[in-house]
């Protein structure tokens, strides 16, 4: 009887061997907090990975830059030093021009053109990430971009001498057309540069303004409705190619229906981050006619800019979307 025990003990305990083997563990960083709804919307996808394999696939999220910083991820996805992570497309425009497209000025507005833009370029993203190990899950847009600044801006020449945050080249070039002080400021940093007067401007969505409590230190948000940039999660494709059929389809579901979401939800919660700015005390403004054709101006020069870098590939895009 001891004997059948001690069989029944071994079994038990390779069984639990076995599942042990079984199951996959990814690491998935991230560089916004975990009340952001992009983060929130990563964190259902991982349960969601988690429910349908039935725990086979762990996603591990690692919010607000506490794993890798926010020009690290990429690196890592790449190396496998992370399985999976969330970037934002338009911080690797000098690695290659195609990952700066969504965040040209002007080009796409809305949410609407901006899901025609994605369409448009997803063949020639998909194709890049390939040839870089890479396999991009979903993407999820941030609201429209607005300038945050307490002085009163009329025009573009109002924006001359400003400390200007730029977390992209994109941002990094229309301080230089407006004659403002770049200086580079990650998400996560944002709070602090606007303590210490690292910062007295920057260019972004009203999520970011709300997270980062801008208005305790900004009163003004021009609602210019700039551009929509897109931020990607995606997968080292050695790490996808090691699940099994199964694993794999349920990743690819999970991620379709994060991708459906997360554009429900940008467009959803765009409203409500600028009704909190604005209750906080910020003054939500329209941009004057003039600042609003100088801004276009700027996206017009942009836009010729980046179809020179990006070449055929990029008119084609360009192309694309302006047919859609």
């Amino acid at each position: 009887m001891r004997f059948v025990r001690s069989l029944v003990a071994v079994a038990a305990m390779a069984g639990i061997a076995a599942a042990a083997v079984a199951q996959t563990k990814w690491d998935l960083p991230t560089a916004y907090p975990p009340s952001n709804f992009h983060t929130e919307n990563i964190q259902q996808f991982a349960n969601d990975v988690d429910k349908a394999t039935g725990g086979k696939l762990k996603i591990t999220v690692h919010s607000n830059a506490s794993l890798f910083k926010a020009p690290e991820i990429k690196r890592a996805v790449q190396s496998n030093s992370a399985q999976s992570g969330e970037i934002l497309l338009v911080n690797f425009e000098n690695e290659n021009p195609l990952f700066g497209v969504d965040g040209l000025p002007f080009l796409a507005t809305s949410y609407a053109d901006s899901m025609k833009l994605y369409k448009a370029s997803k063949p020639a993203l998909d194709k890049l990430f390939a040839s870089q190990g890479i396999k991009l899950l979903f993407t999820v847009p941030w609201p429209p971009q607005g300038i945050y600044t307490n002085r009163t801006l009329n025009s573009a020449a109002d924006m001359k001498g400003l400390k200007w945050r730029a977390y992209s080249p994109a941002t990094a070039k229309i301080a230089e057309l407006v004659g403002a002080q770049p200086m580079t400021v990650q998400a996560a940093e944002v709070s602090q540069a606007l303590a210490t007067g690292v910062i007295d401007s920057y260019m972004s969505s009203g999520s970011t303004g709300y997270d980062s409590k801008t208005y305790e230190h900004i009163k003004n948000w021009y609602d210019t409705q700039a551009w929509l940039p897109k931020n990607a999660v995606i997968v080292n494709q050695s790490a996808f190619d090691a699940l099994d059929k199964p694993t794999q389809n349920a990743v690819l579901k999970a991620a379709a229906d994060a991708e459906a979401r997360g554009w429900k939800l940008s467009q959803e919660k765009n409203q409500w981050y600028v009704d909190q700015l604005k209750a906080k005390g910020m003054n939500i403004i329209a941009p004057s006619p003039q600042l609003s054709a100088d801004m276009k101006k700027i996206g017009e020069v942009m836009v010729g800019d980046w179809v020179k870098k990006a070449g055929p590939d990029g008119q084609a895009i360009v192309d694309a979307y302006r047919k859609m």
